[in-house]
């Protein structure tokens, strides 16, 4: 692993586990296995190296992409929410620690924001999608429901933890259940079976 990259690591663990201030430069050059003054070559400074550590947890997550032309919108929500919520879970405590420095460094919650804007406009995008194929048949806000569905797996990675007894399900089997509850609520169907329908009622 390249310096670089071992230190935009060890920053994130820092920065979850304590914070801004607690995310110390010497902590987080001892952590990578560096000294202060590579940090401070390559980074510049604790605020750019923190930031680009954040920016960075969010670059390296493995895309989960929903079809341009969707077939089936249980399993590919499905698949798309597991994966979501998988990344989620893993910077958990990177998400809060950003969060909870809203006044002094804004800029934290601004570019942590970037990965769930990107992935909650790929949602919308596949439910337009899913209305002009007419796989699904509810009156809703694309908008909205891909607004509600984020929500809830965002709810999901940041309280599974603290309230154990509320999320019994596992991670997986929870995804796959708040898909089918968001499916339903949606009015949507597989491609082949709105094909049948059609078929039938002529």
């Amino acid at each position: 692993m390249e310096i670089r990259e071992k230190l935009l690591e060890a920053a994130a663990r820092v920065f979850g586990e304590t914070g801004y201030r607690g995310a110390t430069t010497r902590r987080i050059a001892q952590e990578a296995g560096v000294n202060e003054v590579t940090l401070f070559r390559l980074f510049g400074s604790k605020a750019e190296l923190i930031l680009a550590a954040v920016h960075h947890a969010g670059d390296t997550v493995p895309r989960v992409t929903l079809p341009a032309e969707p077939v089936d919108p249980e399993r590919e929500l499905t698949g798309w929410a597991r994966g979501h919520l998988r990344h989620l879970s893993s910077v958990r405590a990177l998400i809060r620690a950003a969060l909870g420095e809203p006044d002094e460094h804004q800029e934290l919650a601004t570019c942590g924001s970037q990965h769930p804007r990107r992935v909650g406009r790929q949602l919308k995008e596949y439910l337009v999608r899913l209305k002009e194929l007419g796989l699904a048949t509810a009156e809703f806000d694309p908008s909205v429901a891909a607004a509600m569905l984020m929500g809830t797996l965002f709810s999901d990675a940041m309280g599974r933890e603290l309230m154990p007894d509320v999320y019994a399900q596992t991670q997986a089997d929870a995804a796959a259940s708040y898909v089918r509850l968001f499916v339903n609520a949606i009015g949507a169907r597989p491609a082949g079976a709105v094909a049948t329908s059609v078929v039938q009622s002529r």
